[in-house]
């Protein structure tokens, strides 16, 4: 078959409007009809994309966790082992209804089989990217060959988005996992010429532990490219609706249970998680506001540097040339259309992470692949150069300077100071204004209950009722609140500035500019003050009730 073959024959334009997009779609964008090209796999390829992503993902994990989600993670599936409840979610002792608990199970079983600690803890998102690349990789080779195959992986495992966000302790990676295992297996399931029911019940299952994961959002991200593929005049097959019906039968068998098990113990649980977490959420910015080019940078950044050939990309897409156009195929239009679904859906959320897209670097960095391998950036020695330079950049970044930096900013930086001031169980310690869940990891405590300002006469009746309470200062203006707020009888009698050193070999001039890009503190703990009541020989005036919370909330929820 020669490439004039592989388009497609010239076809009538449409009559209606309804057409236009299937038109534009296997005609314009699309035309080639290439057959599959499945390879045999290369053993070096393999031992490329076993080795280079270990290195990042493996070499250093142990460093200290980022407040506030990877404690937050880390100490979720910490206390469902200490409270042997693997229903509901508990952080610091109280229900915690914002996520499923796939994830904590997970991280769970890690410190079940390995030991608590922030290394456990990163593994499961660490074997959750890798297993994606790897993902990536077999696919490409049965779909574009092994050439593309190995781009899509390399590309993955260069793409400082998706290690820099994937292998910290958040529940995007092992989404993206489920989300891409779902796809490439729909993918698979509905591309011959009947469906192939094993890949099917794959993408189901997949859809289930997403949605376990991290909510329904796993099954949009699913779902909708699949039909909009069939839609658009895809090589697809039929899918009759007694399929539908199995592979939603099969999502609600695996993801359920856990729902209903936790709705029966937390009857607001199901207002809480599906209304306020995914509905209101997606409508109402009420944290993480963003403008709509929010994820114009973040890809263009997170791709690189496969992004550095996106104006030979895009004249590559628009192209008119035969050849060009017959390896435009409606496979390579499907890895485009999954990415740019994720994409599309987040952006149309009223909230915006940059985490939330990670679900699409799998499949546009295939894309890039396929047009890197069939270019002639294939055997270019910029591109090796390239690549091998962002490499040595990324072990750099993971190797030394991410475990440094969080080493320098951790609210554990001082573990004298916190176990002296606060190992002691008969001791209150509590927090003020938020959550630092790295301590309470630290220390293997679930009883740090954060107060906020709104909860000042709580706080002041507990420090009257207590010998003594340690009070972590969460906020960089939190202690001088406290000494204005606290009754005259409860006074700080102790306090522990949790503030940066300096950095050897950085000038001081430039520590200060440091100083103010970073914080002047460690990363969620600023200040440990210590009350304890005395007796005061004057009468104690009435509780000031006029404080503004605002100064001591001004961070955002987390993920």
């Amino acid at each position: 078959m020669d490439d004039e073959s592989a388009i497609a024959p010239a076809v009538e334009l449409p009559r209606r409007f309804g057409g236009w997009p299937r038109f534009f779609w296997t005609n314009v964008l699309f035309p080639g009809r290439e057959a599959p090209r499945s390879e045999k796999m290369l053993w070096s390829s393999l031992l490329l994309i076993l080795v280079l992503p270990a290195v990042l993902l493996y070499s250093r994990i142990g460093f200290p966790l980022f407040e506030p989600d990877e404690s937050r993670y880390a100490e979720l599936p910490r206390e469902m082992l200490l409270r042997h409840d693997f229903v509901v979610p508990y952080l610091d002792g109280e229900p915690y209804l914002d996520k499923p608990p796939l994830f904590y199970w997970l991280v769970a079983a890690a410190f079940r089989l390995f030991g608590t600690s922030a290394a456990m803890a990163r593994l499961v998102p660490a074997l959750a990217l890798h297993a994606t690349i790897l993902l990536v990789y077999f696919f490409g080779k049965r779909r574009f060959g092994e050439r593309a195959a190995l781009w899509g992986a390399l590309g993955l495992t260069l793409a400082p988005g998706f290690f820099g966000m994937g292998r910290l302790l958040v529940l995007d990676g092992l989404l993206t996992f489920c989300v891409t295992l779902g796809l490439f297996s729909g993918f698979e399931a509905i591309r011959s010429e009947r469906l192939q029911r094993g890949w099917w019940v794959v993408a189901a299952i997949a859809c289930g532990l997403g949605i376990l994961t991290k909510g329904p959002v796993a099954l949009v991200l699913v779902t909708v490219p699949l039909w909009l593929y069939r839609r658009l005049g895809g090589l697809a097959c039929r899918v009759s609706l007694r399929a539908v019906g199995a592979f939603l039968a099969i999502v609600v068998a695996v993801a359920l249970p856990w729902y209903v098990a936790v709705c029966i113990r937390i009857p607001e649980f199901a207002y809480t998680f599906i209304w306020e977490h995914h509905v209101m959420r997606f409508l109402m910015p009420f944290a993480h506001e963003r403008g709509v080019w929010f994820y114009g940078p973040v890809l263009f950044a997170g791709l690189l540097p496969a992004t550095l050939l996106i104006w030979p990309f895009c004249r590559y897409l628009t192209s008119t040339d035969p050849i060009v156009a017959a390896r435009r195929t409606t496979d390579f239009g499907f890895l485009l259309l999954a990415g740019s679904c994720c994409v599309l859906l987040f952006t149309l959320s009223a909230c915006k992470l940059p985490t939330y897209v990670l679900p699409a670097f799998p499949t546009l960095s295939l894309a890039f692949g396929w047009f890197v391998a069939g270019s002639r950036w294939d055997r270019s020695r910029v591109t090796y150069g390239l690549a091998g330079g962002t490499y040595a950049l990324l072990a750099a970044t993971h190797v030394m300077i991410l475990p440094w930096y969080a080493n320098y900013r951790s609210p554990v930086d001082r573990p004298a100071d916190l176990i002296r001031l606060c190992s002691d169980p008969n001791v209150t310690v509590v927090c003020y204004p938020r959550n630092c869940d790295s301590v309470a990891f630290f220390l293997g405590r679930d009883d740090l209950r954060a107060y906020r300002s709104k909860d000042i006469e709580e706080l002041r009746k507990l420090v009257r009722s207590q010998p003594r309470t340690i009070i972590l200062c969460t906020h960089r203006h939190a202690l001088r609140g406290l000494k204005q707020l606290l009754p005259l009888d409860t006074p700080i009698i102790e306090s522990v500035h949790h503030g940066l050193g300096p950095i050897p070999g950085v000038p001081k001039s430039m520590m200060q500019v440091l100083a103010k890009l970073m914080g002047e503190t460690a990363l969620g703990l600023c200040d440990v003050a210590v009350v304890e009541p005395r007796p005061v020989m004057f009468p104690i005036p009435p509780a000031y009730d006029g404080i503004d919370p605002d100064p001591f909330e001004m961070e955002e929820e987390g993920l």
